[in-house]
């Protein structure tokens, strides 16, 4: 990727439990592969997996109070890698009061554009139908709305492999057409929750929303991941290669948007001294 670019892929669903922290972090590692990744962590700390999963953290987010402004040496110097990437979560003692996150992607977009990363992969806590349906109904944009109003941004939608996971996906799909958000440039991933062969309401629904999204891609089942995270660091090769894929779709569907290479991504606007006026 260009180097002033910078591709925003917020990871979205419908509910909890579909996978949302494991595929950002599958897509990080591939994306790290075609520029400087940084997954943004934007769950309160105990609603994350990702505090666990780093085994070197650096300042976190607490270092970064949004009062006071911050340099790109302090956004990197907050970051945690993990081996090719950066993650930017909050790595403080379960204890420690909780940070007031702020909850507008612009907020997060900034803190991407200062530190410079070339993809920007986010891992979102909240379910988007109840957000764009809550945001319809108090006259607001809400933050679905506002990750996919973001610069170059992809969104990656996804959803348990199951019935009840199908018909969740569905009611998202439904609701951004509903609101006009643009499907053409999101990626499905329908997450596997064990071996053997999608069920068939599954495959069903894969071939309906190929037709409204820019790719459908399934994520198959890791025992590995299953037993003990991403903490070993062992994945499975059909992972790996679902992961490439799903990476794949995202460059695709944003090169089919904006052109490729990608156009310079907007950056925030420095910050100048204030003179004090004379007396």
């Amino acid at each position: 990727m260009p180097a002033a670019a910078r591709l925003m892929v917020p990871v979205l669903a419908p509910t909890g439990g579909a996978g949302r922290s494991t595929l950002a972090c599958l897509l990080a590692a591939e994306l790290a592969a075609v520029g400087e990744t940084v997954v943004l962590d934007t769950a309160p700390r105990l609603a994350s997996p990702w505090p666990g999963w780093v085994t070197a953290p650096g300042g976190g987010l607490a270092v970064l109070p949004p009062t006071e402004p911050a340099s790109a040496e302090r956004v990197r110097s907050a970051c945690a890698p993990m081996g090719g990437w950066d993650v930017l979560t909050d790595c403080r003692e379960w204890n420690a009061p909780p940070l007031d996150l702020p909850v507008e992607p612009a907020a997060w977009y900034q803190l991407a554009a200062i530190g410079g990363w070339q993809a920007a992969v986010v891992d979102t806590p909240h379910p988007i139908t109840h957000d764009l349906l809550a945001a319809r109904c108090a006259g607001t944009e809400g933050r679905t709305r506002g990750w996919l109003a973001l610069p170059y941004a992809v969104p990656v939608l996804c959803a348990a492999a199951s019935a009840d996971g199908v018909q969740a996906l569905q009611q998202a799909v439904m609701a951004m057409s509903a609101e006009n958000v643009p499907l053409h440039r999101a990626v499905a991933v329908f997450v596997a929750t064990g071996e053997g062969r999608l069920p068939s309401v599954v495959r069903a629904a894969a071939t309906m929303l190929s037709g409204r999204m820019a790719e459908v891609v399934h994520l198959p089942y890791d025992a590995h991941l299953r037993a003990s995270g991403l903490r070993t660091g062992r994945v499975h090769s059909r992972t790996r290669q679902a992961a490439a894929r799903i990476a794949s779709a995202v460059l695709a569907a944003a090169h089919d948007s904006w052109g490729q290479p990608l156009p310079p991504a907007p950056q925030p606007a420095v910050l100048r001294p204030i003179c004090p006026v004379p007396v």
